[in-house]
C-alpha cells in the first residue's frame, strides 16, 4: 500500500474518530462553550465550501473536460456536483427527525439529571442518533479519502473541517446515552463508534472506486464530493453553528475559514 493511500486513511480514521473528542468534552467540561463551537462549526462550514467552489469543483472540470471537451465534461461536472447534493440529502431525508444528529445538545443538559433510573426513550433517541450520524459519515468518508488520495494538502484541510463538525456530534450521541443510564462508558462507546463509519467509507472508497479510477471516475467523484460538502455545510454547520450562538460568530468563523483556506491554497501555487 502506497504513502499516499496510508495517509489518506489515516486523516479520514482522524476525522471520523473527533466523535470521540466530543464525547470527552461532555464529562469534562462543566458547561458548553457555545461562542467556541459556534465559530468553529462555521468556520469549518467556511473551509469547505470554499474549498468545493474554488478547488474541488474546478479540479473535477478540469478533469472531466480534458478527456470529454468542453460542453460535455461541463456538463457533467455540473450533474456530478448536484448528484453529490441528492445523495446526502436523500440520506439526511430517510433519518428518522426524532434522532436528527444535528439536534443540538448541550453538556449542561446531561448535569440535569439527578435521577440514577434508565429512561429506555432517552436511551433509543441516543443510539438512533449515533446510527444516524454513522449513516452521515459513509459518504463523509469517501469524499476525505478520495480528497486525501488526489491532494494530500487538501486531504488535510477537509479532514480538519470535519473533525472540527464531528465533535458536537459526539456531544450529541454521548448526552442522551449518559442522560439515560448514567453509564460514561457506554456513552463514550457509542460516541465512538458513530466515527467509525467514516473510515468504513474510505475502505469502501478503496475497494470499490481505486480500480475504476481513471479522469472521468476521478471527475465525477470530485464532483460530487463538491457538492455533498457544500450541502454539509448549509445543512447542518451552518444551522448548528446558529443555534449554540445567535450572534455574528458563526458568520465570523464562516469567514474566518474562508480566508485561511485561501491563503493555504496561496501558498501552494
Amino acid at each position: 500500500m502506497s504513502q499516499e493511500v496510508m495517509l489518506a486513511f489515516l486523516l479520514t480514521l482522524i476525522a471520523g474518530l473527533a466523535t470521540g473528542i466530543g464525547s470527552v468534552l461532555a464529562f469534562l467540561a462543566k458547561t458548553t462553550n457555545t461562542k467556541f463551537l459556534s465559530f468553529a462549526l462555521g468556520f469549518s462550514a467556511g473551509v469547505m465550501i470554499y474549498v468545493s467552489m474554488i478547488d474541488i469543483f474546478s479540479k473535477a472540470q478540469e478533469a472531466l473536460v480534458g478527456v470529454m471537451g468542453e460542453v460535455d465534461g461541463t456538463w457533467l461536472t455540473v450533474g456530478g456536483f448536484f448528484g453529490g447534493i441528492m445523495l446526502i440529502a436523500l440520506i439526511d431525508r430517510f433519518i428518522p427527525k426524532q434522532s436528527n444528529p444535528h439536534e443540538m445538545k448541550k453538556i449542561e443538559d446531561m448535569r440535569k439529571n439527578g435521577s440514577k433510573v434508565a429512561d429506555p426513550d432517552l436511551l433509543k433517541m441516543g443510539t438512533f442518533t449515533a446510527l444516524a450520524i454513522g449513516i452521515h459519515n459513509f459518504p463523509e468518508g469517501i469524499a476525505t479519502f478520495m480528497s486525501a488520495l488526489q491532494d494530500p494538502a487538501l486531504g488535510i484541510a477537509i479532514a480538519f473541517a470535519i473533525a472540527i463538525h464531528n465533535i458536537p456530534e459526539g456531544i450529541a450521541v454521548s448526552v442522551p446515552i449518559y442522560y439515560a443510564t448514567n453509564d460514561r462508558r457506554k456513552a463514550f462507546r457509542w460516541s465512538f463508534l458513530s466515527g467509525i463509519a467514516e473510515p468504513v467509507g474510505a475502505v469502501v472508497g478503496f475497494l470499490v472506486l481505486m480500480p475504476f479510477l481513471g479522469d472521468v471516475m476521478f471527475g465525477v467523484i470530485f464532483a460530487a464530493v463538491a457538492g455533498i460538502m457544500v450541502f454539509i455545510s448549509l445543512d447542518e454547520l451552518l444551522p448548528a453553528a446558529q443555534k449554540y450562538d445567535e450572534a455574528h460568530v458563526s458568520i465570523y468563523g464562516l469567514i474566518g475559514g474562508m480566508a485561511v483556506m485561501a491563503l493555504s491554497l496561496l501558498l501552494f501555487i
